[in-house]
């Protein structure tokens, strides 16, 4: 039986340069090789040579578009090891401190597979919490109420049919980003999908990053009293400086 070579792929994340390279594509975008050596403060040559070796390992894809070569994650499993990695990291991590948009836009709130994440994602949570909408079951699921049922109901009252029944147990799912746990499961997928049809979450193409409209931060203000985040969404959108330097640039490991 032929073993994984797990060591090899430790090896190839644990490095500095290539770890913020990896979390800066986290999103599902693909990025140059300059961009990527701007995210990670290093020169371009030094990004290219970390990009091989991700490339090698198997963690990263390049697709060429005439004279330039945009660089993606492998795929999905990717991403759910660099979360797993970034939930267990310590606090002072690089992966908490990124300045590009990117890294900003996912903490603030993503697509964590089919549920709503990062910091909006447990602002949602927390306030079901202190209306009652949601109970705290054990370590690993939560549970909807009879008046978390009404409030989902009330959100969309011409669809007739309760979305839920009673005592519907929600797994919880610990945020890599803000070390709190959110909502998973059917439950965080309702409400995911809900939050979208009414205009509340716009995805964008492309990103697992998710945004607030006007209208959702409105909504989110009057059903769960979540306003403090919103003076953190402008940051998102001003221009970072280049090859802003993170982490010591050491040749390619």
């Amino acid at each position: 039986m032929t073993q994984p070579k797990i060591s090899s792929i430790a090896y190839l994340i644990a490095e500095p340069v290539r770890a913020v390279i990896l979390i800066t594509l986290a999103d599902g975008s693909a990025m140059s090789a300059s961009a990527l050596a701007d995210a990670a403060g290093v020169t371009p040559q030094t990004a290219s040579s970390h990009l091989a070796k991700l490339l090698d390992g198997g963690l990263l894809t390049v697709e060429i578009k005439g004279r330039n070569r945009f660089y993606q994650l492998a795929g999905p499993d990717v991403s759910h090891v660099l979360e797993s990695l970034a939930a267990v990291s310590p606090q002072t991590s690089t992966w908490r401190s990124l300045p590009n948009r990117a890294a900003h836009e996912l903490r603030f709130a993503r697509c964590c597979y089919d549920h709503l994440a990062g910091q909006v994602g447990v602002a949602v949570t927390q306030g079901m919490l202190e209306r009652g909408y949601i109970l705290e079951r054990n370590e690993r699921e939560f549970v909807l109420t009879l008046r978390g049922i009404e409030w989902l109901q009330s959100l969309n009252p011409e669809s007739g049919e309760p979305c839920f029944q009673d005592h519907v147990q929600a797994r919880r799912c610990l945020d890599w980003t803000e070390r709190q746990h959110h909502i998973a499961g059917p439950l965080g997928t309702h409400l995911l999908d809900t939050f979208c049809q009414l205009g509340w979450l716009r995805r964008t193409a492309g990103t697992r990053a998710v945004s607030v409209t006007t209208t959702g931060w409105r909504a989110f203000k009057t059903h769960l009293g979540i306003e403090h985040l919103r003076h953190l969404e402008a940051p998102l959108h001003a221009t970072v400086p280049a090859r802003r330097r993170l982490i010591p640039a050491p040749a390619a490991g």
